[in-house]
């Protein structure tokens, strides 16, 4: 022992570290100098490694900082809008068109025009994302509840008219709107009282209620007189049925009940002209200028004395809406929809079809020039509620493996819809029994209607013998001979693509969204409280029925269990429907579905 201590007794770690120990057995196994000095200072290379690992360290944080960042800010882009001040929404809805009725269209207005391939339709350059819109009773919506996911921002069945599943009226933002001092308008080419333009000003629980939608559109409801501006058809169920051309089912005259709550009426072309653009309208205003739908844009082009044009009618209302809320802080709320892209699709008429998207982009075309000139704070938001036909611009005609073709060309051709020739058959089969003189007919209809000279006897004979199928068979031809194909007369479960005037402003519908969110957005762009209108709704509901009310209330009948797609049968499972035929609904074109 040395100094009282044992030879082979631990040294205190204060004097030697361990750490040095480990450092030097490490040097004497791998040979390398250990990092302290003989001198007992740091070496060169030590403080190197501690630099790096400071500065890795450091690089880290940085790029988590970044990433934190850039997710706030992406979470401020696509968070719901907070404008501020006067502003106009225009909400356009493509009634049925899915994303392949586009490229039908694209590609035949380039073939139309002479146009290059790269030439786009106008409402291309303005795509921003996808919605998808099943309904809550059903993985394929119907017209009602696809509208009712943008008015109410909620799902409900197919066929109800803003209510909620639990047969509870829900408040739109267009009742929202004018509640907050907006001015508000409706301007469609189908009935006014169809789905679509229904969702937006009335709640019955039944779409096909449109008498009593007609009575709410223009005030006789809770809420009272809602809409300052409607231009549509459906002249039929505003007129008593002891009326001409009467549709209603009783003897209520609905124009005059409009004329009670103010409305200023028009029923014709001339009275709409008589508009002068606009500047001569007065509020309120009821414009229905067609007994049922307006026609076909491929038919009313050569009507153009008879009935107004869909971006006309548009026109119309925006310049009007914008002169009336020109020294108002509040501006305006506007839906325009194409409606009869939906029709053309049930149809499975595709020359119908490219006329209505093209009349639906030229009144696109309208807003935007609107919203470029106008001094107000605006934004253009359009969407479709469903696909309709399950259109492709594809078809097998035969069982060898088919060509990549379709042809533009075919639909070209073609001066009429498949349902104005079948109306006009229908006409002429009433009155002349004969069939060469039918044969005739028919053969003239398809060589002048359709454009087409290579038709066969049977497809001849098939029409001129059962009118009642005319329609589907004329759309048949020219679908044909286009090779445009479709999976159904009804509704697909597509999603549908979404547009807007400015990505920016629309930010919070970039990307794939839910149908309700389109709702959510109309309403918090304009800042407006919709639940305070649902609540006001279900409050004076309640208070209805504590009156007593007779009859099914103010809503309508609560459909019966199997009239409406509400249970759990209609979203996943099968139940052998392939064994179904025939027309089960009483409804031979589907249309308006």
């Amino acid at each position: 022992m040395a100094g009282g201590r044992p030879l082979l007794a631990s040294r205190n770690s204060s004097e030697i570290s361990n750490e040095r120990d480990l450092a030097e057995e490490d040097a004497l196994l791998t040979g390398r100098p250990t990092k302290r000095r003989s001198d007992g200072r740091r070496s060169w290379s030590f403080w190197r490694e501690v630099g790096l690992f400071v500065w890795a360290v450091v690089a880290t944080a940085f790029v988590i900082v970044l990433a934190v960042v850039y997710q706030k800010s992406q979470d401020s882009k696509h968070s719901s809008p907070a404008p501020s001040g006067k502003r106009n929404l225009i909400f356009m809805v493509s009634d049925g068109m899915g994303p392949t009725s586009l490229s039908l269209t694209r590609s035949f207005m380039q073939f139309q025009n002479g146009a290059p391939w790269s030439e786009q339709l106008v409402i291309d350059q303005h795509l921003i994302g996808q919605s998808r819109t099943r309904s809550s009773s059903s993985l394929i919506t119907d017209s009602a509840a696809g509208a009712t996911a943008f008015s109410c921002a909620t799902k409900s069945y197919n066929g109800a008219i803003s209510v909620t599943p639990d047969h509870e009226p829900c408040g739109t933002v267009l009742e929202a709107a004018k509640k907050a001092g907006y001015m508000t308008g409706l301007v469609v080419t189908t009935r006014i009282t169809d789905a679509t333009p229904a969702c937006f000003a009335a709640h019955v629980h039944q779409r096909g209620e449109e008498d009593r939608i007609a009575e709410q559109m223009v005030g006789d409801y809770p809420l009272g007189r809602m809409v300052d501006l409607m231009f549509g058809g459906g002249r039929c169920h505003f007129l008593p049925n002891s009326a001409e051309h009467s549709c209603r089912g009783d003897n209520k005259d609905v124009v005059e009940l409009a004329k009670k709550n103010g409305f200023n009426y028009i029923g014709n072309r001339k009275a709409f002209d008589d508009l002068k653009g606009g500047s001569g309208l007065e509020f309120p205003m009821l414009g229905l200028f067609a007994e049922t739908d307006i026609p076909y844009e491929i038919d009313r082009r050569n009507e153009t004395d008879v009935y107004p044009s869909l971006h006309e009618m548009a026109e119309v209302a925006l310049n009007a809406l914008s002169e009336a809320t020109r020294d108002s802080d509040k501006g305006f709320f506007l839906m325009i929809e194409g409606s009869r892209i939906d029709h053309a699709g049930h149809h499975n008429d595709p020359a119908a079809q490219v006329h209505e998207v093209l009349a639906y982009d030229k009144a696109m075309t309208s807003v935007l020039n609107f919203l470029k000139n106008d001094p107000t704070e605006g934004i253009m938001v359009s969407t479709s509620d469903h696909e309709t036909g399950g259109l492709a611009t594809a078809r097998q005609l035969h069982v060898s493996y088919p060509e990549y073709v379709w042809f533009p060309a075919a639909l070209a051709n073609a001066t009429h819809s498949a349902e104005r020739l079948a109306a006009e058959y229908m006409g002429y089969f009433n009155n002349h029994p004969d069939t060469s003189a039918r044969t005739a007919f028919v053969t003239a209809s398809i060589e002048q209607g359709l454009g087409i000279f290579d038709h066969s006897e049977d497809e001849v004979s098939n029409i001129a013998n059962d009118p009642a199928s005319a329609l589907y068979r004329y759309a048949d031809m020219i679908s044909r001979r286009s090779q445009s194909g479709w999976s159904t007369h009804g509704h697909s479960a597509a999603d549908v693509n979404i547009y807007a005037s400015d990505a920016q402003a629309a930010a919070p519908l970039v990307g794939n969204h839910e149908n309700t969110e389109v709702g959510r957005f109309l309403k918090e762009y304009l800042g407006v409280d919709v639940d305070a209108v649902t609540s006001e709704l279900k409050k004076k509901d309640k208070e209805l029925k504590m009156l007593g009310e007779v009859g099914d209330g103010w809503m309508g009948k609560i459909p019966e269990e199997g009239q409406r797609l509400d249970g759990q049968t209609h979203l996943a499972s099968y139940s052998g429907d392939f064994k179904k035929r025939g027309v089960e609904h009483g409804d031979a074109c589907g249309c308006g579905h």
